[in-house]
């Protein structure tokens, strides 16, 4: 089998190849060469599925004739599950295909159901006749077969982004080197500029194509982002001669299983006082496999009998050390995963009912009119903003400080990022009260009309939702990808990915809650008439929630350990081997002497 030209030390340390399985060379492949196209490529996918889902809200109600909840549901329980298949695609990449098969695949499986539901919107005949009228519980609902057609269209999307959510960002961290010093500090800023980066396409989406949609028509607002699309995954092919990949080790979950079983099915037998004599491969096997060995830690010491030695090799009743780490690592996640659940049910409310808000205001700018839906791009640019003072000044000043190369610790900027999203509801609570009583003032609860105040008053919860973000999505993303093991960084990343999922699950539950236990029990506070509702009380709840989600989280974060750095663990490998072949010298020199 051939391998790249070039000397030694050029070669990557960390396991990835070409696409044939040879060893790749720094200097011929990945870094931000190879990153380059990834992060063009999400540009246009992110103004493909934002495209899509930023003005959803509105295409349910205004031309398929759905209510304030039910559309609400519609766009979360979509976009939920849009965030949980990504497990699945992770698990594929993993155990069989690896990540640039899956991706490839699943990208196709993404651009036939933009074209289908570029077609569903297209044709009269996949819609309902055109409704003025202000109730739309009045308007002639879809059928069946144009429900069927429009939904089955959005979630063929859902397999298509299963595939690729998970292994786009991871393949982009595999293009540096976790063991070459200057790649290394070039990992730290990438997900910031990957933020950066594909928020762009995000923008264009709020902006540009959310003004389509709604002044020029939705068969061309839905074309433009399906093009595009088409156009990113060219350009992701583009770079196939770039890029390092990471070869499939087998499914995550199978071995995450062994340990847990094998654990139990001993856990009446007693751990050995010193760990070197729990089960482990030398250090020379995991060398030649260019895999990593893990060392042994006292956590979850219930875990650590799947290694004890009880004369058996089957895999289901005896575990490597290493095997049992990972599993610890997974595991330990989990606490810090179930406490972003509750930040990403806000993250949900921009596109549904901060949308439906800005319905009832006055969107004009002189002769101009302003998309709803238009002022989430205000969260990217918010966001955009704060990544960039974020990497260039603000890590800069806490180094000093802290001496940490992040400048603070990735849990340190999800709590920024948690205690921000508190005062974000505060905020759209108190600015929601005001818009409910100048309502009242001029009389248009009732009549569900326009209220005489300009949307821009919406604008400073749009700002701060950028601003979290900033401080909670890129850590969030990071420090799945970072505290993920490395032959699982892509069920890692489904992490976050999984908990948009689940927030977005979390709201469709809490709104049909809440509004059928408010209806039932007084006044509703979530109607098909905003101007009769009490958004205000709900938004209120939301900070009570945000507020106990962030005493849960400093709770998890104080008993969370960080993995130990990667590259050090090589370095304790190599030092190993270098004792070993010093030993095994000493031994024929000896041998020698004897002669």
């Amino acid at each position: 089998m051939g391998v790249e030209q070039g000397g030694i030390d050029d070669y990557t340390q960390d396991g990835t190849v070409d696409l044939r399985g040879n060893p790749v060379r720094r200097s011929k492949r990945g870094g931000w060469r190879a990153c380059s196209f990834v992060v063009v490529y999400e540009v246009f996918e992110r103004m493909a599925y934002y495209g899509i889902s930023s003005n959803l809200v509105l295409y349910l109600t205004n031309k398929l004739h759905q209510g304030t909840v039910k559309s609400s549901n519609n766009v979360t329980n979509w976009v939920g599950t849009i965030w949980v298949t990504p497990v699945l695609g992770a698990y594929i990449a993993d155990a069989y295909l690896g990540r640039y098969w899956t991706f490839l695949i699943s990208s196709l499986i993404y651009l036939s159901g933009m074209c289908l539901l570029t077609l569903a919107v297209s044709l009269p005949s996949l819609k309902p006749p055109p409704c003025k009228l202000a109730n739309v519980a009045d308007c002639q609902k879809a059928s069946s077969l144009q429900l069927g057609v429009f939904f089955g269209a959005l979630y063929v999307l859902t397999v298509g982004t299963g595939g690729t959510k998970p292994n786009i960002s991871t393949i982009g961290a595999d293009q540096f080197d976790e063991f070459e010093p200057k790649e290394k500090k070039q990992k730290l800023s990438f997900f910031n500029w990957w933020m950066f980066s594909i928020f762009f396409g995000t923008l264009f989406a709020n902006t540009v194509l959310v003004y389509i949609q709604d002044n020029v028509g939705w068969t061309l607002g839905y074309a433009l982002p399906t093009m595009g699309l088409m156009i990113s995954i060219v350009i992701f092919l583009a770079g196939t001669p770039f890029y390092r990949h990471k070869v499939p080790v087998g499914s995550p979950f199978t071995r995450m299983a062994r340990v847990i079983v094998a654990a139990f099915r001993k856990s009446k037998v007693t751990l050995p006082s010193d760990p070197k004599l729990l089960h482990e491969h030398n250090v020379e096997e995991y060398a030649k496999k260019g895999k990593f060995r893990i060392d042994y830690t006292p956590g979850m010491r219930f875990l650590n009998k799947a290694c004890v030695k009880t004369g058996t090799n089957d895999p289901w009743m005896l575990s490597t050390v290493t095997q049992v780490e990972e599993t610890k690592q997974m595991l330990r996640m989990i606490p810090i995963l179930i406490a972003t659940f509750v930040p990403s049910t806000m993250i949900a409310q921009i596109n549904t009912l901060f949308v439906k808000q800005g319905t009832t205001l006055d969107r004009h700018v002189g002769s101009f009119k302003i998309p709803p839906a238009s002022l989430a791009g205000f969260v990217t640019i918010s966001l955009l903003v704060c990544v960039v003072l974020y990497d260039r000044i603000f890590v800069k000043i806490m180094r000093r400080w802290t001496k940490n190369p992040r400048g603070i610790t990735l849990l340190q900027r999800m709590g920024i990022g948690l205690v921000l999203h508190i005062f974000i509801m505060v905020v759209a609570s108190l600015t929601e009260r005001y818009r409910l009583s100048v309502a009242r003032k001029h009389g248009v609860v009732e009549s569900g009309g326009q209220v005489p105040l300009s949307i821009f008053i919406l604008l400073p919860q749009f700002l701060l939702m950028g601003t979290a973000d900033a401080f909670m999505e890129v850590s969030k993303i990071e420090f799945f990808y970072d505290q993920a093991p490395e032959s699982m960084k892509s069920l890692g990343t489904s992490y976050s990915a999984l908990t948009l999922g689940v927030g977005n699950f979390i709201s469709s539950f809490l709104l049909s809650t809440v509004s059928h236990i408010t209806k039932e029990h007084g006044h509703g506070w979530i109607l098909n008439n905003l101007n009769a509702s009490h958004l205000d009380y709900y938004y209120a709840f939301f900070a009570i929630l945000n507020f106990f989600n962030f005493l849960f989280f400093l709770f998890v974060m104080k008993f969370y350990v960080y993995k130990a750095e990667v590259s050090d663990s090589l370095h304790v490998l190599n030092e190993e081997l270098k004792v070993m072949r010093l030993s095994a010298d000493d031994e024929q020199e000896a041998s020698k002497t004897r002669t």
